[in-house]
């Protein structure tokens, strides 16, 4: 008898031993503070505590991102013209209108006692990193130093929620498209996988400059052990995983804003027959002249009930109001998010709703998976989707909202038979098949019932088809570039075209034939597709058009051949004109560039349906440059341990002197990830520089 009991005691604490060692979270704190940069640039930090960690990862985004960050911060501050010259009047005026200066320090009050010195600490971490080493600074950006924790604040919101949830484009032409912002995000059941756990897939498609720069790091402290990507400048992991469990982003269908159109009278404007005043701040923005001199430009900004006047013309003015101004909460919940160990605990801090936007796509240890249409959604007394689109009366408090929908209201499935969600930037109820958020349990507002784009399409089929996708296929997946578009409407092009009198047109059939359908570097024929797609008409292309009883497998077949044929032949004759042959290889033509580096793309424009997206902008000698699209990507399996591949795009740095400037970009282009280095021998094998706090 006892030795049985001396048995059970020995399982109970190997057991426990096994617990510890498998989640660091539990591990003794240590004694020192250090980071630990592996060959990639990655930090991998070690907080003797919290604070301590926070300090460490500023001073690693300084080190990656010194001249970035802190002119990003300039701007937050609304002073960048002030540092830097009339080209930053704009973006001052813009950040002074929408108040960020002003509510970042009213946010840093609001800010729990803790949460308040952690961004103190991060912030010091900058001011340290500054003041040792200035020489690797640029002279024009150390004007910004110190660093406030007022500056991060002001950072998040320019960023979040002037930037991602609406923009100064977008207000001056009222247009609620997103601009070259968007994302794959994949979570993949235990049922549905070749190892029988569940799979995160995370695929952000950004802008590779400026305030969509991706960090990379890994951060360790007392109840914390996460890893993943921030954007720069912002003091935690917006997209991570820990031992347990993690969550990517998408930029989801959400209206975060709206435009009132006010009536003017009085000096004031109508609101339920009665005249209210403006509310009014001045403010004198500096301008710095070429002879190094300031100028300074008074700048006056009003505001009604519904929000900052952004335009004002013809007796009438324009309001804008954007959600989630009085919720200060978004980094300490994204802090909290990954110190969760599972899901009932990572729901109960989605539950505060202090993130205004973005799908969250779960996937955890004990096979959970989980679509969130998260954000802040208005409770709307009338009008669906499409009507809160367009200029709202403001006249009538009856549009007026005020309130948010719960947590509990928003469109949300867990573990759905499939096994498997998508998004691709589509509307909810395309996240898996059969389908399992339904458009007519929620309000007409929440999001669009519109089309699912080809992109999203091609995502859907990918993860249907396959019963048991294994890590290594999802990876290959990932890097798709078939276009789901070419597969429609080929088969309807191509037979018209070789029946043409133009002998060049045949030539292009013919070619479009031969063509694998992929934008790989050395596909031919996807080029002559590109050029043709551009030539077609925006509307009434396709003989069946997106249906919502169909919507995997519409749009579908070409209504009128005759003239796509006749846009072939202008392609074709561009095509050859600018590169002396019909068949030249996407990636002769696609390149993706930095410093030295110079080399063939795969990838395009998801609007073509293609998974693998990259965004380029026109370039020398005809060629064009990936500019935005695939940014940071993590593949992981909730195996034990842990299996993690990933690849930020452009680097881990994009401070002069460093070495990871563009140093996976070689990796990038040949379709590859690299392993994701979490436990500390793997570091430690793998270590370029070690600094101790």
């Amino acid at each position: 008898m006892k030795r049985k009991s001396l048995r059970f005691v020995a399982f109970i604490l190997s057991a426990i031993l096994i617990v510890v060692l498998g989640n660091n979270s539990f591990a003794t704190a240590p004694r020192t503070t250090e980071i630990l940069w592996d060959t990639y640039g990655i930090p991998h930090i070690y907080g003797k505590d919290t604070e301590s960690a926070f300090q460490a990862f500023g001073w690693a985004q300084m080190q990656s991102h010194a001249n970035l960050l802190l002119r990003l911060y300039g701007q937050a501050r609304g002073k960048a013209a002030q540092y830097w010259g009339e080209d930053y009047l704009e973006s001052d005026k813009w950040v002074m209108t929408m108040g960020v200066p002003n509510r970042a320090n009213s946010w840093y009050q609001a800010q729990s006692p803790a949460f308040r010195g952690y961004i103190d600490a991060f912030a010091s971490g900058i001011n340290a990193y500054g003041k040792a080493h200035p020489n690797l600074i640029d002279d024009e950006v150390e004007i910004v130093l110190p660093v406030k924790p007022e500056d991060v604040l002001a950072h998040l919101q320019r960023v979040l929620y002037f930037t991602f949830i609406v923009n100064q484009e977008q207000v001056a032409d009222n247009t609620q498209t997103q601009p070259q912002a968007g994302s794959n995000g994949w979570a993949i059941a235990p049922k549905h996988s070749a190892s029988g756990k569940a799979m995160l897939l995370a695929n952000p498609h950004l802008l590779w400059s400026d305030l969509f720069v991706w960090y990379e790091a890994q951060i360790t402290a007392p109840g914390m052990n996460a890893y993943g990507a921030a954007l720069v400048g912002i003091p935690v992991l917006a997209i991570a995983f820990n031992n347990n469990l993690g969550w990517t982003h998408t930029v989801n269908t959400h209206d975060g804003w709206d435009l009132y159109e006010l009536k003017l009278a009085d000096g004031g404007y109508l609101l339920d027959g009665k005249v209210r005043p403006f509310t009014t701040e001045n403010f004198l923005l500096k301008v710095k002249q070429k002879n190094g001199s300031l100028v300074e430009q008074p700048f006056l900004v009003k505001s009604s009930v519904h929000g900052v006047v952004v335009q004002e013309k013809a007796g009438k003015a324009v309001a804008l109001r954007v959600v989630g101004l009085d919720r200060p909460g978004v980094l300490e919940q994204w802090w909290d998010m990954a110190a969760s160990q599972n899901l009932d605990q990572f729901q109960k801090v989605l539950q505060r709703l202090q993130l205004p936007m973005f799908t969250v796509m779960y996937a955890d240890r004990q096979g959970h998976i989980m679509h969130l249409f998260n954000g802040l959604v208005p409770v709307r007394e009338q009008g669906d989707f499409q009507y809160w689109q367009g200029l709202i009366p403001g006249d009538t408090s009856r549009t007026l909202w005020t309130k948010m929908h719960p947590y509990e209201d928003l469109p949300r499935v867990i573990d759905p038979p499939s096994g498997w969600l998508q998004n691709a930037n589509d509307p909810p109820w395309t996240t898996t098949f059969p389908s399992a958020i339904k458009a007519d349990d929620y309000p007409a507002y929440m999001a669009p019932r519109g089309e699912m784009y080809f992109r999203a399409q091609r995502s859907a089929r990918m993860l249907a088809e396959d019963d048991k996708i294994s890590f290594a296929e999802m990876i290959q997946y990932k890097h798709s570039t078939k276009m789901e578009l070419a597969e429609r409407i080929l088969d309807d092009l191509i037979p018209t075209a070789q029946k043409s009198a133009n002998e060049l047109t045949r030539r292009a059939a013919n070619i479009l034939a031969a063509w694998d359908r992929n934008a790989d570097a050395d596909s031919r024929g996807a080029v002559l597709f590109s050029f043709w797609w551009r030539e077609m008409p925006d509307d009434e292309i396709f003989t069946i058009p997106w249906s919502e009883k169909s919507p995997r497998t519409t749009p579908d077949g070409l209504k009128d051949p005759e003239s796509a044929a006749k846009a072939l032949q202008i392609a074709a004759t561009k095509v050859k004109k600018a590169y002396g042959k019909l068949d030249v290889a996407w990636g002769e033509v696609f390149r993706v560039r930095s410093g030295n580096l110079d080399l063939p793309a795969n990838g395009g424009d998801g609007d073509q349906g293609i998974f693998r997206v990259l965004n380029f902008a026109p370039a020398k000698d005809e060629r064009f440059q990936a500019v935005a699209g695939d940014s940071y990507v993590a593949a992981i399996e909730f195996s034990q341990p842990v299996k993690a591949m990933a690849l930020l795009s452009y680097g881990n740095a994009t401070q002069p002197a460093s070495p990871h400037i563009s140093d996976q970009l070689t990796l990038f282009a040949r379709k590859q990830l690299r392993p994701v280095w979490r436990t500390r021998p793997e570091i430690l094998a793998n270590l370029e520089e070690r600094k101790t706090f």
